[in-house]
């Protein structure tokens, strides 16, 4: 395998369109447990500017309030409706370096190079999100923002290196000093209580908080989110926030409609393999 690889345009258009029947999959299933989810991020962009997915986009993403997302993931797991498409979550005998779950189509193979090296099913993959209150006062929100920072390192056991020497020096101490499995579970566990106890009732700001230290900071306005609305995207009907407007103007700016320049036009994950013909082993890379 190389260490990155370029689509050629047929193979990302195949590869949006696994994408979309994992995203159908999942409106399916969510519709028939009466779950709510929204369309979320570039997948609500992209159904916008261009009714369906962004072109140099190579992935769809979706919101869940933290509510379903937890009953999904429970009744997901007991139902295991589906030998293709599988859901990966931490667990004792699952790794995937994600602080969120992801629902897995075994019927192609994609590895990203971040997780090449782990024993998981490398399908084709479709993030889910949970969404969360988020309190007002400013002490209890910096102390959100540290329990979801612990949360995220814990679970994915990773060194960022994106987000400034300081925070990677830190990262690199903690696991160092935390390096059984077990321990950093009760941390990541322990941290997820607290960043995740404030009471929809007792806030009115929703926040992104499994999506990386940037925008864990976005607030939305709850009312955004307290009813959903049809979109059209690649000819099919989903769900999205009824506030979906102002949603995209606060975490992408007011100018969301207008497309980046060209040379930012390009795929944003970084794949080492990818044969969406061949179905991919049930575990590993071989």
């Amino acid at each position: 395998m190389s260490e990155r690889i370029n689509l050629s345009k047929d193979q990302l258009r195949s590869l949006q369109l696994k994408e979309l029947e994992l995203l159908k999959y999942f409106r399916d299933f969510c519709d028939s447990h009466d779950l709510t989810y929204y369309v979320c991020g570039g997948c609500l962009i992209g159904a916008l500017r261009y009714g369906g997915f962004i072109p140099w986009d190579d992935d769809a993403d979706v919101f869940m309030p933290r509510p379903d997302f937890e009953i999904f993931i429970k009744e997901y797991q007991k139902e295991n409706p589906s030998e293709r498409f599988v859901l990966l979550n931490e667990t004792d005998e699952t790794f995937t370096r994600n602080c969120f779950p992801t629902l897995v189509d075994t019927s192609a193979t994609l590895i990203k190079n971040y997780q090449k090296d782990l024993d998981i099913p490398h399908g084709v993959a479709f993030d889910i999100f949970p969404i969360d209150p988020c309190p007002s006062r400013k002490t209890q929100r910096y102390a959100q923002h540290f329990w979801c920072i612990v949360y995220s390192l814990f679970r994915a056991q990773t060194i960022p290196e994106k987000h400034g020497g300081l925070m990677s020096l830190g990262s690199k101490i903690l696991l160092g000093i935390f390096r059984s499995y077990k321990t950093r579970k009760k941390i990541w566990k322990f941290a997820e209580k607290q960043m995740t106890k404030y009471d929809i009732e007792d806030c009115e700001l929703i926040c992104e908080l499994c999506a990386g230290p940037r925008i864990m900071r976005n607030e939305y306005p709850k009312e955004l989110f307290e009813s959903t609305t049809e979109i059209t995207f690649e000819g099919e009907q989903f769900k999205a926030m009824k506030g979906y407007r102002r949603y995209l103007e606060i975490a992408f700016g007011k100018d969301y409609m207008t497309p980046p320049p060209k040379e930012e036009q390009v795929i944003s994950h970084d794949l080492a393999y990818i044969d969406l013909d061949s179905p991919c082993p049930r575990k590993g890379t071989k």
